[in-house]
């Protein structure tokens, strides 16, 4: 109820015309005293929605499309602001998003929580839902139906799922009515204990052939993209030469038609220690960086530094003497009480 007011009241500050373009970061009519405001993904720059479309000129253009991980509101809405093409909701999120030990654990409902949420954040980035293990295998059928879940519930505009020939008809189930498919080839985090492990693809010509027969199975069952993971940089470059398709990489060199990395690995979010695969490359520092920060804030509420004066609501001096007056009223009203029993 108090949500939806607050929405009203929103509308009524901005007029009935391009809500989100229109939007101003703090609306007047809200109180700037909320202990909770408002993340406003309007504020982003303007661009144009990425489509099917859009990725496909960069293709036939030469142009490396970008993709990254997002998982929940914060995450979606800096990949959006950063420009870039692709936003993956990927079934990563298992491990560097709820700790678990694989992405085997994620279920459904799962992923479209965290995919509701992204979509709130990213306007204008093209958004990829993972499906879970155990979404889609048993049949067409089934994976149709939870496909058909993504796009309505998790707001996602494609959904990637695993697999090479073997998915064929299940892919093309799905794309006869209208749902955009990446298809994942090469190494399937999905089937790591059949594979013995997060191992390289492709290392001998007969896996590598393997690989393309795969890539070609999903390109003619109707992905308009395949993602290659952990295969060797001249294995997928033969590979993507040899598609219709785009290829996007993730450890799989830069001879893809565009790239992936996980958004919290790339970032350095994640305590020292921690294993990474060879492909990943870190641009900043944000865990050591945040526990700095979080450190810092520690040490000022000790010492009492924090919050100080200007992070604090003013009041009328009058009124804080009234006040005391107030308590000190009560504390004798309270002794007299007390002395007549």
């Amino acid at each position: 109820m108090f949500r939806s007011r607050l929405a009203a009241t929103s509308c009524r500050c901005i007029g009935p015309v391009s809500v989100f373009r229109s939007l101003p970061p703090v609306c007047p009519q809200r109180s700037p005293y909320s202990s909770h405001a408002p993340m406003n993904p309007a504020t982003a720059p303007s661009r144009r929605k990425v489509t099917i479309n859009y990725l496909r000129n960069l293709y036939e253009a030469g142009t490396p499309i970008t993709m990254v991980t997002a998982h929940d509101f914060p995450s979606g809405l800096a990949a959006d602001h950063a420009g870039v093409d692709v936003i993956l909701v990927g079934d990563s999120l298992a491990m560097v998003g709820l700790g678990m030990e694989d992405t085997n654990e994620l279920v459904l409902d799962d992923i479209l929580h965290h995919s509701r949420a992204v979509a709130r954040a990213a306007k204008s980035s093209f958004i990829i839902c993972d499906m879970p293990m155990g979404s889609y295998e048993i049949s067409p059928k089934h994976a149709l139906r939870s496909s058909i879940r993504v796009i309505q519930e998790g707001r996602a505009q494609a959904v990637k799922l695993e697999g090479g020939a073997e998915m064929a008809p299940t892919i093309k189930r799905i794309t006869s009515v209208g749902i955009a498919v990446l298809g994942h080839i090469g190494l399937t985090p999905q089937r790591q204990h059949s594979l013995g492990g997060f191992r390289v693809q492709g290392k001998t010509a007969q896996s590598a052939a393997k690989i393309l027969d795969d890539a070609l199975a999903v390109q003619e069952a109707g992905c308009f993209a395949v993602l290659l993971e952990a295969v060797p940089p001249q294995v997928a470059e033969i590979i993507t030469k040899n598609l219709r398709i785009p290829t996007i990489g993730i450890g799989a060199g830069n001879g893809c038609s565009g790239q992936v990395l996980v958004q919290i690995d790339m970032l350095g979010y994640f305590p020292k220690g921690r294993f990474l695969p060879k492909f990943v490359k870190t641009y900043e520092n944000i865990f050591e960086r945040s526990k700095t920060a979080i450190e810092s804030y520690i040490a000022e509420v000790r010492s009492r530094a924090y919050p100080s004066e200007e992070h604090t609501y003013p009041i009328n001096e009058h009124e804080v003497t009234e006040f005391e007056k107030m308590i000190m009223k009560r504390k004798e009203e309270l002794e007299k009480t007390s002395q007549s029993k």
